[in-house]
């Protein structure tokens, strides 16, 4: 068994906003507090990045149309003694997934940590 960070997306919608500061600033609000309601603080919630089509440099994934916003957060959680990276990714869905309802999720990353593991399941 294996320590591993798993890293998801998930589109999170924003309605009345007429910046995209403001729209990723209630979004990551949003998503934070959904998650603290559930006793999920370990879950790290950030703005994503988008790589620019025309010169690949990243930038705030978010996107405002008629005062609606799609913001892209990325949501970082360890998972402690997964049986391997399809697992610890099953779990970490399954914790976040549980808090944030009706929100899509989608793995983009999951990194094994080399550490022997202490016996928790996040």
């Amino acid at each position: 068994m294996a320590n591993y960070l798993v890293a998801m997306e998930a589109a999170w919608l924003v309605r009345d906003v007429e910046n995209v500061d403001d729209a990723i600033g209630v979004a990551v609000s949003e998503a934070g507090k959904r998650l603290n309601q559930q006793n999920k603080e370990f879950v790290e919630v950030e703005v994503g990045a988008t790589g620019c089509p025309a010169c690949g440099e990243p930038f705030d994934s978010a996107f405002i149309a008629a005062d609606t916003a799609l913001v892209g957060l990325l949501l970082e959680i360890d998972v402690f003694n997964a049986d391997s990276e399809e697992h610890a990714a099953r779990i970490a869905k399954s914790e976040v997934g549980g808090a944030l309802r009706d929100v899509p999720l989608s793995v983009v990353e999951i990194i094994e940590d080399e550490a022997e593991g202490d016996g928790a399941e996040a």
